[in-house]
């Protein structure tokens, strides 16, 4: 199965893998996945059997900066392979992950199509808005695996609430866990926003935490700085360890406020409540299914706010990074955290 991605792009196959290892629970299923991806799956229990790190491939998994695509090492890592009954493609509208599950050799092949993409033996048309999860589990369906749960599970390991404990040390109470970051800046609520939401959960009795990327660390310190109260910013380098840390971090939490992004995603997954920012057309891609533990924030900023381009329509866009979740008011966050919290103090 190809998902090469982010944290989110992930936790979004969960139900897709399920459904196929409950359709195909002799079967060894293969994850054909990124770094971080590998990371976090690789050494825990889940319905893939194996994780491989596919290698840098345009539109399959584009080179970081100091990496290039190789055909040499392209053209190894399938010769390596061993025989593929199924190849399911998980990864997008198919431009260029289908002609690379095409290169995987398998029996049948399965997956998204949008309209520039060529076909695969079996296809589900890939339309832009719809929820994630379900356009996968449509992949699946379409060679006999149908839904066995909806919402995406990720099992946590004793590793996990090991790390989370060093992380956390003597930290006690209901933990919030803000994540200020997310891979693009205009789905980045105001660093000023999340250190007043912090300022204000501490002041209600929580221990607030606030957690990034190493590549997020200068956001993580800018909220912590804006705020008079004391806030834990724990940092951990790469490695599972550090991914460890994070999810058993998740787990623990009362609350976890975020933007549209892998950690959220993350947080819902492992059991976690959530409160979560949106731009509009995202909350229907990547927004929670249910709300008893889950609350959704959206803005509909319909144009650039540096322009004014329009950004609702299909073909908009511009080059601007600003942020559209300005607007979502601190104090409609804060009244879903805290519920949450509350529910967490009644137990």
């Amino acid at each position: 199965m190809l998902r090469a991605g982010g944290l989110g792009d992930l936790v979004a196959v969960l139900p897709a893998l399920d459904a196929l290892r409950a359709a195909y629970p002799d079967a060894e299923i293969v994850l054909l996945c990124a770094p971080v991806q590998a990371e976090l799956t690789g050494h825990r229990r889940g319905p893939a059997d194996r994780v491989l790190v596919v290698p840098c491939t345009h539109g399959v998994r584009n080179p970081a900066p100091w990496e290039s695509v190789d055909e040499a090492e392209i053209e190894a890592f399938l010769a390596g392979l061993p025989p593929i009954d199924l190849a399911v493609q998980l990864h997008g509208g198919g431009r260029y992950s289908n002609p690379f599950v095409d290169r995987l050799g398998a029996r049948v092949t399965a997956g998204l199509r949008a309209s520039d993409a060529p076909p695969l033996d079996r296809t589900a048309p890939y339309v832009y808005l719809q929820p994630e999860a379900v356009r996968f589990l449509e992949v699946a369906a379409l060679v006999g695996a149908p839904p066995v749960r909806l919402e995406p599970r990720l099992a946590v390991t004793d590793a996990d609430r090991t790390a989370a404990a060093t992380v956390l040390g003597s930290v006690t109470g209901p933990i919030a866990v803000l994540h200020p970051g997310a891979g693009d800046p205009r789905r980045r609520w105001p660093a000023g926003h999340f250190a007043a939401l912090g300022e204000r959960l501490a002041a209600a009795g929580a221990s607030v935490v606030v957690v990034g990327s190493p590549d997020e660390r200068d956001l993580v310190a800018e909220v912590t700085a804006g705020t008079r109260a004391p806030l834990l910013a724990p940092t951990a380098g790469p490695g599972p360890s550090g991914m460890s840390w994070l999810v058993g971090v998740l787990e623990r939490a009362a609350v976890v406020v975020a933007n549209d992004s892998g950690p959220r995603h993350l947080a819902a997954a492992v059991g976690a409540p959530t409160v979560g920012i949106f731009w509009g057309p995202n909350v229907v891609n990547a927004g929670p299914f249910t709300r008893t533990r889950h609350r959704a924030h959206v803005s509909w900023t319909a144009a650039c706010p540096s322009c004014g381009a329009p950004l609702l329509r299909p073909g908009g866009a511009c080059s601007h990074t600003d942020s559209l979740v300005a607007e979502v008011r601190v104090e409609e966050v804060e009244a879903d955290a805290r519920e949450l919290l509350g529910r967490h103090a009644d137990g």
